[in-house]
């Protein structure tokens, strides 16, 4: 038995043998499973985990014998060639005196690592950046020659482009450049190391024309910093870090001569599409990438992103985030994780090549069905075959309904076939809230015109019968029964303080004194009218419109009705608390009755009008919505008056005294929720100890 499983064995490598040999692996390239997770962006800007989106396909560590010795920047060209702009070695043997260094070179190989030439040897210097165009010119970024070499194929140089002599320039700025593209009209758009003014654009006539300075980024600053620089000396000043636009990292032109850049520490402008006039195209980029190494342009109007640890950021055209994945490689030599990112580039069968400088190699992703289907719909949708690109989206639905992008898209395509009603529907499923907004707006529009001779005609019976029982009330006092019921119901003290809300709302200083020398002060009104608040809070967070929901961050189906109730009682308990102890420090006149009833009688401003903005919420559009906004302005400002003057007047403070004792009320505040984290944590650690030995103590004693 034991023999005949020998010779299975010999037999089985003999055919595993024979099998690798008849395929043709290329045995320059190394093949292994996904060893990362794909996420995805939902409609509330949250990462979430989907199914992958891109397969690590293989490694290309050499193009036949030719090794990768110290790579910069690559090229992938439509006609199957990889262009590796590559530092080489000096490197002497001195034992045997055997010669292994490579000069700087462009190394040129075929997608399959198969080596084609080399370009540049003995004239480059230190080739940090590549770009060829379609006529097959190689453009390369010499850092350390401080020049751009054009070459043609067979390796000559057609031209060299050195430092600008233009006086717009800057004489004393240094010519470093480090990546390069140029456009159809062989324009070249370099970005220069340490130059802070933006991309440098050349034209290729006379030698070499500087045209300006392109797409330059923004330096950015707060509020603090101003101030600061406004009462700094001189010589503080200078200490001071310069505040200077950064200057970006890498760059890509796309198909239709768009010059995408990303510059780090940009945060949501990290990732950038110019125009011929440098005007930004994204407007912002939510997912952008920490430490940004490359982007380049994709086959179908979208973006790639890699950053220094290997991460894969894919966007449409919008800089909407579809898919990230890749990593950085743990010391495990997984293939699909890098070390150190510094280029990306795509093919024509929407392979993604990912340079890495560290390993020495390239990573080679290829796409799964799933992406494959989101491509072509995004190729249909970017032709405006709306119609078409259903299609696709609907499949990628099947296999993951909830990915928002899609959602997205397949609203857009029904609201492009005026299909508003399903637009409306998938907007509201991708959170997407301007085709949500636009998608409601168009179905509006159409119920008021199809009822708005309707809604007039009710609105006046409405006017007519109020006008009648108006005048049948002046004559024949029809309403008395209900007036003089209003009456004796007033005489109730729980019914008159709860009226009396009103009155202060109006008239604060005197509802003030009213709390303060009339006996208003109670707890049962004050209750209700605080219970009254958190009712209509909950059903306003809740219940409000899908917008209004949207645009403060709620998410759809998670309610924490408790939390918000528990939230309610202890800020109200809190600032009642605080603000009778530093009262009573003062010499104020407040009871814990009279405060606690003129912070819950402030809230009234806030029961009138929420109603008004829970029914604006479920009619207004994104355009619309700053009548929500004044509205809210309106009743916060009101209930922060009416607290303010309530504790000047009831505790008798003057406006100094008064704010005096806010501010005190405020930190009081501070320091009675430190402590109360304090004791949450050390309670915590004391339940977590008990815990823990009472473990010990079972497993000690096998109970």
């Amino acid at each position: 038995m034991k023999k005949f499983n020998n010779v299975i064995l010999k037999v089985s490598a003999i055919l595993l043998i024979a099998a690798t040999l008849m395929t043709g692996i290329d045995l320059t390239t190394v093949y292994a499973d996904t060893p990362y997770k794909t996420y995805m962006m939902d409609g509330y800007n949250s990462i979430r985990e989907t199914q992958t989106a891109y397969e690590a396909y293989k490694t290309l560590i050499k193009f036949d014998d030719e090794v990768i010795c110290a790579p910069m920047d690559m090229c992938v060209t439509d006609n199957g060639y990889i262009y590796i702009a590559d530092k080489g070695r000096a490197d002497t043997d001195a034992k045997d005196d055997i010669d292994n260094s490579i000069a700087p070179r462009i190394l040129v190989g075929t997608l399959d690592g198969e080596f084609v030439t080399a370009i540049g040897e003995g004239t480059l210097v230190s080739p940090h950046g590549v770009y060829v165009t379609d006529n097959n010119h190689v453009y390369v970024a010499d850092r350390d020659a401080e020049a751009i070499f054009e070459f043609n194929m067979q390796g000559e140089v057609l031209n060299k482009y050195t430092k600008p002599t233009s006086p717009l320039y800057g004489e004393k700025t240094s010519f470093l450049p480090i990546k390069i593209v140029v456009n159809d009209a062989g324009i070249m758009y370099v970005v220069c190391e340490s130059n802070t003014n933006g991309i440098v654009e050349i034209s290729p006539t006379e030698g070499g024309t500087f045209l300006g300075y392109f797409g330059t980024n923004f330096a950015s600053t707060d509020l603090w910093t101003i101030f600061r620089r406004a009462i700094a000396t001189d010589a503080q000043k200078a200490q001071m870090v310069s505040n200077i636009p950064a200057t970006p990292d890498n760059l890509a032109i796309d198909d239709r001569g768009l010059i995408l850049t990303v510059t780090r520490g940009d945060e949501k402008t990290t990732l950038k599409r110019l125009n011929i006039a440098g005007k930004n195209l994204i407007e912002e980029c939510p997912g952008y990438a920490d430490i940004p190494a490359a982007v380049c342009a994709g086959q179908h109007d979208n973006i790639f992103v890699v950053d220094s640890q290997g991460y894969i950021y894919e966007y449409n055209s919008e800089g909407e985030l579809l898919f990230v994945f890749g990593g950085l490689d743990d010391g495990s030599q997984r293939v699909g994780l890098s070390s150190m990112a510094a280029a990306i580039q795509t093919d024509t069968e929407d392979r993604i090549y990912v340079l890495d400088t560290d390993k020495k190699q390239i990573q080679v992703y290829e796409p799964t069905e799933f992406t494959n289907l989101l491509h072509e719909a995004l190729y249909l949708y970017s032709k405006g075959l709306y119609t078409e690109s259903k299609a696709p989206l609907a499949e990628v639905l099947a296999m993951n309904s909830m990915y928002d992008y899609a959602n997205k898209a397949m609203g857009r395509a029904y609201f492009q076939e005026e299909n508003y009603e399903m637009a409306l529907h998938y907007a509201r499923l991708a959170k997407d809230k301007q085709g949500y907004s636009d998608s409601y707006w168009e179905i509006r529009n159409q119920w008021l015109k199809d009822n708005l001779v309707t809604v007039l005609v009710i609105a006046v019976v409405l006017y007519v019968v109020y006008a009648v029982l108006k005048n049948l009330d002046k004559k024949k006092g029809i309403f008395n029964g209900v007036r003089n019921a209003w009456a004796r119901a007033k005489e109730n003290t729980v019914v008159s303080n709860l009226t009396y809300a009103g009155y202060f709302m109006k008239h604060p200083v005197d509802g003030s004194y009213g709390i303060a020398r009339e006996g208003r002060a109670s707890w049962i009104a004050p209750s209700i009218i605080l219970g009254i608040f958190t009712i209509e809070f909950v059903i306003d967070k809740y219940l409000s419109g899908f917008l209004q929901k949207l645009m403060s961050g709620l998410r759809e189906g998670r309610y924490e009705i408790g939390s918000d109730i528990g939230k309610v009682l202890l800020v109200v308990a809190g600032l009642t608390a605080c603000n009778y102890l530093v009262c009573t420090i003062n010499d104020g006149e407040g009871t814990v009755k009279k405060i606690y009833t003129y912070f819950c009688y402030s809230l009234t401003p806030y029961i009138i009008l929420t109603p008004v903005n829970f029914a604006l919420s479920h009619v207004v559009t994104i355009n619309e919505q700053f009548l929500i906004t004044l509205t809210e302005l309106i009743m916060y400002t009101w209930v922060l008056v009416l607290a303010v003057m309530a504790i000047k007047e009831v505790n008798n403070y003057t406006a100094n005294e008064t704010f005096k004792v806010i501010g005190l009320t405020l930190f009081t505040i501070l320091i009675m929720a430190l402590l109360i984290f304090i004791i949450y944590v050390l309670w915590a650690q004391v339940f977590e100890f008990v815990s823990a030995i009472y473990g010990e103590v079972v497993y000690r004693l096998g109970w």
